[in-house]
């Protein structure tokens, strides 16, 4: 089972840039998309069921903004939007669907750096996802989790190129480093870091300085599963060559 993660930075534009190409050479089980920055009635047939995939949504009561989408090979046997919390379901950030024994969340998680309201929302939103919404799928059985997407943080210092000059910036405050060690000390594994130790390996970079062509970036991109999928995973990877978005597709594998 092949899942694949990419925050697109608006999907009608990314579909004017070869995603269709993309997403067919891809073969994928599940594709997750972030930021899609679109309602369904602003798509096209072909942006909603892509090459026949069964397409979920879930999007911010304003447009351009924020979104999720979900494609999969075969239709969920569940599909829920948001946590049930009404200040962070109006942004349109969450999707949770079932794949045979496996729960999916696909999160666009919130930025912090606009202001400080922002990074305060950021993180009641990451508190509310580890301490509501994971116990809520736990509780009624649901204990084979991934969890994907833009989590806006870098969780190490090998995990962006400058992390010295970005310990003051949301994305790799002490504070959202330290939710995400709560996160894997709750049960979840880093996927990525289980096959690669090793840095610049980046999934984000910024447009405006070109720092792609550097490679000054940011891993903010991630999955992570449950710790009783571990025997189940085959790989995870980085396409960082794949271009469209500022951000990169990143994904795994299950047996």
């Amino acid at each position: 089972m092949k899942l694949v993660s990419w925050n697109v930075n608006g999907v009608r534009a990314v579909w004017k840039k070869g995603f269709g190409d993309w997403f067919k050479a891809e073969k994928a089980d599940v594709v997750c998309l972030q930021e899609t920055k679109a309602q369904p009635d602003q798509l096209t047939p072909e942006m909603i069921n892509p090459l026949g995939y069964h397409g979920e949504f879930h999007w911010g009561e304003k447009k351009g903004y924020s979104g999720v989408a979900t494609f999969s090979k075969s239709a969920p046997a569940l599909v829920e939007r948001g946590f049930g919390i009404k200040e962070f379901d109006n942004e349109g950030r969450v999707l949770a669907t079932k794949h045979g024994d496996i729960t999916l969340f696909n999160i666009y998680f919130p930025n912090g750096k606009a202001r400080e309201e922002r990074l305060k929302f950021k993180m009641d939103f990451y508190e509310a996802f580890l301490k509501t919404v994971i116990p809520r799928y736990r509780k009624r059985g649901d204990d084979k989790i991934v969890i994907c997407g833009d989590v806006n943080t870098a969780h190490k210092e090998i995990d962006l190129a400058r992390p010295k000059e970005n310990r003051k910036i949301s994305g790799f405050l002490p504070q959202e480093c330290e939710w995400m060690d709560r996160l894997l000390a709750d049960g979840f594994i880093d996927t990525f870091r289980e096959f690669e130790t090793g840095p610049e390996h980046y999934s984000w970079w910024d447009q405006q300085s070109r720092a792609r062509d550097r490679n000054v970036g940011w891993r903010i991109d991630y999955f992570f599963i449950s710790k009783n999928l571990r025997p189940r995973l085959k790989s995870a990877f980085i396409q960082d060559q794949t271009m469209g978005s500022d951000h990169c597709p990143v994904g795994i594998e299950l047996a």
